[in-house]
């Protein structure tokens, strides 16, 4: 079993984005007033976790620590991006770049990355953050896990994403969750109770984030409030089942399966997963810790259409359909979202749930096949095809006073872009 390493890293924000903390005092002493089937010890955890997040004064700020931690090793040995030639002329101006970066710079920012036409146009780290620098990713694990099931289709471990995840989650054969899909645990429409904000102990929103037996929680109590595939509700329970679905359909670790199957193969430097327990189950909606060159490397595989280096990775049209918007919401896809139509505002909630994580846009997105993945903290990775270009934003959450526009550094990267005598330039966002 890999190594399992303690290592207390503070949440700047919380997973629930929900605005204003609470203090909360939770007696550590009292019993699970929901269920005895896990160990008093288990629960006594669940309470020192959950008074880290929101009790003492302290906050989300006062430090609920990924703990314990495995390794998720990658690459033996490391070698440049593929395409990548740094004697190749730059694709785009100084000028952009540097605004670019100095964007980034400005919002608290650790890393910065431009990707074009096989050329690393520019990298750049920031408060303190160098290559080798794990990044709490955030929900950026959540396309991860869209990778991951990709692998498992290819590997013929999982028929295709319209397999009911009953199939090897036996527990809800005969359920109201029987009709699940395993396409629903990717793009959000599991029917699962949405995401929301509750400091109480019995609250499931927290039994199923950082209790020591998270994923049982999920399994044998989280409630559905939809019929799958009826509506889209943005929830970590549901990313959090697909390490699961992993294990079950597999027989590997999900850590394991992220190293060996997605990190080694795209030649991505590896780095830790955060477990429920010491041996128990990986954390796969939110915050494995990679460097930032890992994360833009996954977003090049889905430029690539899931091939590196000539091997197909991911099964034929399976990123077009991650990128194919679902019809309860025109933003999102698998793990992902769309450029879609126009809109100011735009969050991770359905969009008739208003103001959860929402990102400005004051302009259109100057390529209307733009598509990004996207982390609290505004952690983003935008993948526009018809430019041949991926750009990479990670780190801490911006200033207050600086708020975040999502099309800031796509436009000015697009604008700066050095066109070939007739070289088509891209339809913008509708």
């Amino acid at each position: 079993m890999p190594l399992l390493n303690r290592k207390i890293l503070t949440i700047a924000t919380s997973l629930f984005a929900m605005g204003t903390l609470f203090s909360v005092p939770i007696n550590a002493t009292e019993k699970d007033p929901i269920t005895s089937k896990y160990p008093q010890e288990a629960y006594d955890l669940y309470l020192e976790r959950l008074n880290a997040m929101f009790g003492g004064g302290g906050g989300q700020n006062g430090g609920l620590s990924y703990d314990p931690l495995e390794d998720v090793p990658g690459a033996a040995e490391f070698e440049p991006i593929p395409e990548t030639n740094p004697d190749k002329a730059s694709t785009v101006t100084k000028e952009a770049l540097d605004t670019a970066e100095a964007y980034a710079a400005a919002h608290n920012s650790q890393a910065f990355m431009v990707w074009r036409k096989g050329k690393l146009e520019r990298e750049a780290y920031f408060n303190g953050a160098d290559a080798e620098t794990l990044i709490v990713g955030r929900s950026l694990a959540k396309p991860i896990t869209v990778i991951a099931v990709g692998r498992a289709i290819q590997e013929g471990y999982i028929e295709s994403l319209d397999q009911p995840v009953s199939d090897f989650v036996s527990e809800w054969k005969g359920t109201d969750r029987e009709s699940m899909l395993v396409r629903h645990l990717l793009d959000m429409r599991t029917g699962f109770l949405r995401q929301g904000f509750d400091p109480s102990p019995e609250s499931i929103l927290n039994r199923a984030y950082i209790h020591p037996y998270h994923d049982d929680v999920i399994i044998s109590e989280y409630p559905l409030t939809h019929k799958p595939g009826e509506r889209y509700d943005y929830s970590n329970a549901t990313s959090e089942m697909v390490a699961p679905l992993i294990e079950r359909a597999t027989g590997v670790r999900y850590g394991e399966w992220v190293s060996e199957q997605i990190l080694k193969p795209i030649g991505a430097k590896g780095g830790q997963i955060w477990l429920n327990r010491p041996g128990g189950t990986a954390h796969s909606g939110c915050c494995i810790l990679l460097p930032a060159e890992t994360f833009l490397r996954l977003g090049l595989l889905s430029l690539f259409d899931g091939l590196w280096d000539g091997k197909r990775l991911l099964p034929e049209g399976y990123v077009a359909e991650s990128r194919t918007a679902t019809p309860q919401n025109e933003w999102a896809g698998m793990g992902l979202y769309v450029a879609g139509r126009y809109t100011k505002e735009r969050g991770a909630a359905n969009p008739d749930v208003p103001r959860m994580n929402v990102a400005q846009h004051a302009e259109r997105y100057l390529a209307a096949d733009l598509y990004l993945y996207d982390g609290n903290a505004n952690q983003v990775v935008f993948i526009v095809p018809s430019e041949d270009l991926v750009i990479l934003r990670v780190g801490n959450q911006p200033p207050r006073d600086m708020p975040w526009d999502n099309t800031v550094l796509p436009n000015t990267i697009m604008r700066g872009v050095m066109r070939a005598p007739g070289e088509t330039v891209p339809t913008p966002q509708s």
